[in-house]
């Protein structure tokens, strides 16, 4: 069984740290900052990095790269359709890719930027999703590069993986998200309890990740499209009627870009 931990970047990133207890070898994902993995690795010599993941090319996911390709010669695999520092291996929608025994699918998300990936585990033992800036606990990314259509199109996509997926986002941001989802959602009682459960964790300064599939499905507004009563909160913020999930997706990702 594969361990995961997070390290702390910056002031609300995740380096996701997997390791392989029977072979002391690790992997990291969107290393942002090369000096948190670098200081694992110092208090752990026994430990080699072997390979490093990237969902995306935006400097907080790929900043450490170079650093720790130089220090390791970790194997560098990140989207080809974007420009990622020491890419060893570009990978296409679809590709597989064996990382400490794991075999993870990857998947082409846009929206967040044009060739978002992400990396699922889909073996029932341990189902795992790394997505980067495309699914966040209770939320989603900002569309810097892709359309709205896009970006739901690539929530939808995740949202049909098995649902006891952990999920391992790339920041800290369920608290603010779930603010917002209970201004979209107001009776979900799910979303309620999620609330408060959150709040309490953030006051004892935890983390709040991994979160899963179903409990996203339950209460992150934007895997929630389809409910009349999300459709109905979001043509009355956007004082129009909205024909499709799309267009209901597009509003409520504008109303929390103003939140």
């Amino acid at each position: 069984m594969i361990q995961i931990d997070a390290l702390s970047a910056f002031s609300d990133n995740y380096i996701w740290l997997l390791r392989d207890p029977a072979s002391h070898r690790c992997a990291v994902v969107d290393p942002g900052d090369a000096d948190p993995v670098q200081r694992w690795l110092d208090e752990h010599p026994e430990w080699s990095l072997t390979d490093i993941l990237v969902t995306h090319h935006h400097h907080d996911h790929t900043g450490g790269v170079a650093a720790l390709k130089a220090r390791t010669g970790a194997r560098v695999a990140g989207p080809a359709g974007e420009t990622i520092p020491a890419l060893d291996q570009p990978l296409e929608d679809g590709a597989r890719l064996q990382v400490l025994g794991l075999d993870l699918r990857v998947l082409l998300v846009p929206g967040h930027t044009a060739g978002h990936i992400a990396f699922a585990h889909e073996a029932p033992a341990q189902p795992l999703l790394f997505c980067g800036d495309t699914l966040f606990a209770g939320g989603c990314g900002r569309l810097f590069e892709g359309t709205p259509e896009q970006m739901h199109a690539s929530l939808k996509r995740l949202a049909a993986l098995a649902q006891d997926t952990q999920v391992y986002c790339a920041h800290e941001y369920t608290l603010s998200n779930l603010r917002f989802a209970r201004a979209v959602e107001p009776e979900n009682a799910a979303l309620a309890a999620r609330f408060d459960a959150v709040s309490a964790q953030r006051e004892r300064h935890e983390i709040t990740l991994p979160s899963t599939l179903a409990m996203e499905k339950a209460t992150n507004p934007f895997l929630r499209v389809g409910e009349t009563s999300i459709k109905e909160k979001a043509e009355q913020w956007a004082g129009a009627t909205l024909a499709s999930e799309a267009a209901v997706f597009a509003a409520i990702r504008r109303w929390k870009d103003k939140f």
